[in-house]
């Protein structure tokens, strides 16, 4: 089953490759999507894919990469679009 999730994570997220990390666990985890920095100082994902490989994003993202400290993330489950070809790093 496909899914979709939307992911807003807070706390010390920039400025530490997190947007590159994610893009990493992204791509081995088979899924498509995007990820940028806010002017807020967070960290917003959208990732689709496989549910089992959207849940571990999910879970990768409660931590993040060594550098960054993840106060919290804030996660909505989504209909599946299919409308990403790739994982993306937006600026």
């Amino acid at each position: 089953m496909k899914t979709r999730a939307h992911i807003i994570v807070h706390g010390i997220v920039q400025g530490v490759f997190f947007r590159h990390h994610t893009q990493q666990e992204a791509e081995g985890l088979g899924l498509t999507g995007w990820v940028r920095n806010l002017p807020d100082g967070n960290v917003e994902i959208v990732c689709e894919g496989d549910r089992e490989a959207v849940e571990k994003l999910v879970r990768w993202s409660r931590t993040g990469p060594s550098g960054a400290f993840v106060e919290g993330a804030d996660v909505s489950f989504e209909e599946y679009t299919g409308g990403f070809p790739t994982f993306a790093i937006r600026r």
